[in-house]
C-alpha cells in the first residue's frame, strides 16, 4: 500500500510535538509533551537535550497511535525546531556535554561585545546577515568551549559535534550529522552568498570547523530513521519560523507571515537574493527546495510574547491556565494607563539592546490584574507594529494584509487589537499549525508525496479575518505611549 501520511516533528521552546498530516494537508493526529525550562542564573535558560530526545520519541509514538498508523504508513518525516538553541555532544557516544543553551539565554552578552571590537555589533553582518547578539548559536558554542572544562581541547581533537535542535534530532534519528540552510543561517557562521560555513566567521568567532554539520537544503532525504520510525525517510528540516513561512505558502516575493508563539517572528519572502536591512531586521534564508536556488527572507524577531503570558501564570500566579488571560483582559476596556515591555532577554528587533530589561510602567492605584493582563496582550501587538514599521522603512511594500499563525492567534481580543494597530486585515488559515505543516510540506515534496509548491499553495484556506476598527488618532496616541515605555527599558543591565 502507498504511504498515506507525512509526519512532522516540531521541537519547540517549551514542548515537543509530532503532527501527522494527510495528502490534503489536514491534521490527522497530534502528540505533545512539555519539557523543563532550566534557569541556573538570571538571564540563563537551558534545556536537557536528552530529555527532549526522549520526549520526541514519546510524542511520535503517541501521534502514530492516535492516527491508527504504523511507520510504514508515513511517506516521510520533516523536522522543525527552535532555531538558535545550541547543543554540543560527543561524537563517539552521542552524549551531550552540557545542557543546551536556549535562544533566549543572555550569557553571551559580554562575548558579543568583545567579538564586535571597534566595529561593533555589525562586524559580521555583511557575511552572515546578523548582528552580534546573545540570540545566535555561534557565540553560544564559543561560550561553552571557553567555559566548560576540557571542551576546547576535545573539540580540537575532533571529538565533539555542534548542532541546533534539528541536527540533534536528525543525528539521533539517522546517525547523520547535517543541518539545513535555514538553521545554518542562524549561527553567524554561514555565509549567506555561498551557503557554506565561512572560514573567517568560524575562525573569528572561535568554532572549529570539524564540529559543524554538513549544510543541506530544506527539502531532501537526509537518511532513514531508526526506532519507532524505522525506515521512514527523514526528508525535511526548517527552523520553526521559516517552516511557518513555508507552511503559509509564502512562495512569492513580498509575501509574509507572523507567528505568535513563545516569541513573535515576522518573515517576508525577498526572493533569490539576500536583502540587507538598515533598520534592525535580520537577513536570513527562507528555505531551499532540493537543488533549486535558495529563497531569502527578511525577519523581525521578538523574544517575548507568549512567554509573557506564561510568566504571568507561573511567576505571578495571575491565572491557572494560559487561556484564562483572554477573559481577564477582556473584563476591562483598556490597560488603565499601564504598559508592559517584556525585555526579559533584552530587546530583539528592531532595537537589539541586550542592556534592556522588562518594565511595567504607568502604574496607579486604579490598575488591577486585569489591566496588567490586557497590557501583556497589547505588548505583543505593539512589538509587532515596530517590526512592520522597520520593514517599511527598509523599502518594503506597505502591508496589505498579514497572515498569522501560532497559539496566540486563537485569542480574538489580541488579533483584533493587532489589526487595529497595524491598520491592515489579519488572516488566519484553517490549519493554524503552519510550523509543523511547513516541515511536513518540505519532507513530502522531497519524496514526491506532493508534486509541487503550487499544490501546497492550493491547500491554503482562510479560517478567520480581523479588520481594523481603531481611529488613527487613538492608534497614534497609544503608539507614542508604547515608545515612551520602551525607552524606560534601556541601559538597565
Amino acid at each position: 500500500m502507498p504511504a498515506r501520511f507525512v509526519a512532522a516533528i516540531d521541537q519547540g521552546t517549551t514542548s515537543s510535538r509530532c503532527i501527522i498530516f494527510d495528502a490534503a494537508g489536514e491534521i490527522v493526529a497530534i502528540g505533545q509533551k512539555e519539557h523543563r525550562q532550566i534557569f541556573p542564573r538570571p538571564g540563563w535558560v537551558e534545556h536537557d537535550a536528552l530529555e527532549i530526545w526522549t520526549n520526541v520519541q514519546a510524542v511520535t509514538a503517541e501521534a502514530l497511535e492516535k492516527a491508527g498508523a504504523r511507520a510504514s504508513d508515513l511517506a516521510a518525516v520533516g523536522i522543525t525546531n527552535q532555531r538558535e538553541t545550541t547543543v554540543i555532544w560527543e561524537r563517539a557516544t552521542g552524549r551531550p556535554v552540557a545542557n543546551a543553551i536556549v535562544w533566549q539565554d543572555t550569557r553571551t552578552a559580554e562575548l558579543a561585545v568583545r567579538l564586535g571590537g571597534e566595529t561593533g555589533p555589525d562586524r559580521f553582518r555583511d557575511a552572515c546577515g546578523l548582528p552580534l547578539a546573545t540570540y545566535f548559536s555561534g557565540p553560544k558554542t564559543r561560550w561553552l568551549l571557553d567555559n566548560v572544562e576540557g571542551l576546547a581541547a576535545a573539540a580540537g581533537r575532533g571529538e565533539l559535534l555542534f548542532g541546533t535542535m534539528d541536527s540533534w534530532l536528525i543525528w539521533n534519528l539517522t546517525g547523520h550529522h547535517v543541518t539545513d540552510v535555514t538553521n545554518a543561517s542562524r549561527t553567524m557562521l554561514m555565509n549567506l552568498e555561498t551557503l557554506d560555513w565561512d572560514e573567517e566567521l568560524t575562525s573569528q568567532i572561535g568554532v572549529p570547523r570539524a564540529m559543524l554539520p554538513e549544510i543541506r537544503s530544506s527539502s531532501e532525504v537526509y537518511g532513514r530513521a531508526k526506532g519507532a520510525l524505522e525506515g521512514v525517510p527523514v526528508a525535511g528540516a526548517l527552523g520553526d519560523q521559516q517552516a511557518a513561512l513555508f507552511g503559509q505558502a509564502c512562495f512569492r516575493e513580498g509575501e509574509g507571515k507572523c507567528t505568535y508563539g513563545t516569541g513573535n517572528f515576522l518573515l517576508v519572502n525577498t526572493g533569490d537574493k539576500p536583502v540587507a536591512s538598515k533598520h534592525g531586521l535580520l537577513t536570513t534564508v527562507g528555505y531551499r527546495v532540493g537543488d533549486a536556488p535558495a529563497v531569502y527572507a527578511i525577519e523581525g524577531s521578538i523574544a517575548v510574547t507568549g512567554a509573557l503570558v506564561q510568566w504571568l501564570r507561573d511567576n505571578l500566579g495571575f491565572f491557572e491556565n494560559a487561556a484564562d488571560i483572554v477573559a481577564l483582559a477582556a473584563s476591562v476596556p483598556d490597560t488603565g494607563g499601564c504598559q508592559i515591555v517584556p525585555a526579559f532577554s533584552g530587546l530583539f528587533a528592531p532595537h537589539w539592546r541586550s542592556d534592556a530589561r522588562g518594565v511595567i510602567v504607568g502604574l496607579t492605584g486604579f490598575v488591577t490584574r486585569a489591566h496588567i493582563a490586557r497590557a501583556a496582550l497589547e505588548s505583543t501587538a505593539w512589538q509587532t507594529r515596530e517590526i512592520v514599521d522597520a520593514m517599511t522603512a527598509d523599502g518594503g511594500r506597505p502591508l496589505e494584509s498579514l497572515k498569522v499563525d501560532g497559539g496566540m492567534t486563537a485569542n480574538d481580543l489580541l488579533m483584533q487589537f493587532q489589526a487595529d494597530v497595524l491598520d491592515v486585515p489579519i488572516a488566519r488559515p484553517k490549519v493554524a499549525e503552519t510550523t509543523c505543516l511547513g516541515a511536513a510540506y518540505a519532507a513530502g515534496l522531497a519524496v514526491g508525496f506532493w508534486p509541487d509548491q503550487q499544490t501546497l499553495r492550493d491547500h491554503w484556506k482562510l479560517d478567520r479575518e480581523w479588520k481594523p476598527a481603531m481611529a488613527a488618532s487613538d492608534r497614534d496616541a497609544r503608539y507614542a505611549l508604547w515608545k515612551k515605555a520602551v525607552e524606560r527599558t534601556l541601559n538597565w543591565a
